[in-house]
């Protein structure tokens, strides 16, 4: 199991987790190779692609803990409407997700991307045992958000899947997660633990890209 140790403490709430380090106190180079690795601009992206706020969530199908965030990630969203986008990073760290992260990317394929990982999330224990992911059965899981199964086999083992999880395995090592979920905004991550210290984050970002006349 690689769930994020820093998590463990709170796992009993519904919190979010991200880590308290400002990218414009690092050193030059290693701030530019930071803000390149949170770039995603190969990742699913949730949210219009214009918002100015940008969060970045290094995410495992297979791991309690995101399935347990998502909902609330959702909700803080939606209280910027606009204003926020998401992009998805996929670090199959539990034994058998990397399967699992291939399907994610191929229903983007088929403009299904958000349904699927919702279905996937939501019913998590039905495909997942003891940390470790059956394909087969998240791959049911699929067959009931409209999805081409057929098609989406074909497409799991295509080279562009296979670069994007590279590219994201890359920028995990590169800003240093190891375990999941981890989050960033604006390439920014919070000392304080919780939804409250991601909601502070959040609002100053937002009104700093959108500050009032």
């Amino acid at each position: 199991m690689r769930m994020n140790p820093r998590i463990l403490a709170t796992l009993a709430l519904p919190l979010f987790l991200v880590l308290g380090t400002n990218a414009s106190s690092m050193p030059t180079q290693e701030n530019a190779n930071r803000l390149r690795a949170l770039a995603s601009e190969h990742s699913p992206q949730i949210g219009p692609a214009d918002a100015k706020v940008h969060i970045v969530e290094f995410l495992d199908p297979a791991c309690e803990a995101c399935a347990a965030f998502y909902p609330g990630l959702k909700k803080l969203m939606a209280a910027h409407p606009g204003r926020v986008r998401l992009s998805v990073r996929h670090v199959p760290f539990h034994r058998g997700a990397e399967p699992v992260a291939r399907m994610l990317e191929a229903a983007r394929a088929q403009d299904k991307y958000v349904p699927a990982l919702e279905a996937l999330l939501a019913s998590q224990d039905r495909w997942t045992r003891g940390h470790v992911a059956n394909a087969d059965q998240a791959l049911g899981i699929l067959k009931g958000v409209g999805l081409d199964v057929d098609r989406l086999k074909r497409d799991m083992g295509a080279p562009e899947i296979t670069r994007r999880l590279a590219l994201d395995m890359e920028a995990a090592k590169t800003v240093k997660v190891s375990g999941t979920p981890e989050f960033f905004v604006n390439g920014r991550s919070l000392a304080q633990p919780g939804p409250k210290g991601l909601e502070a984050l959040i609002r100053e970002e937002v009104a700093l890209q959108y500050p009032r006349p």
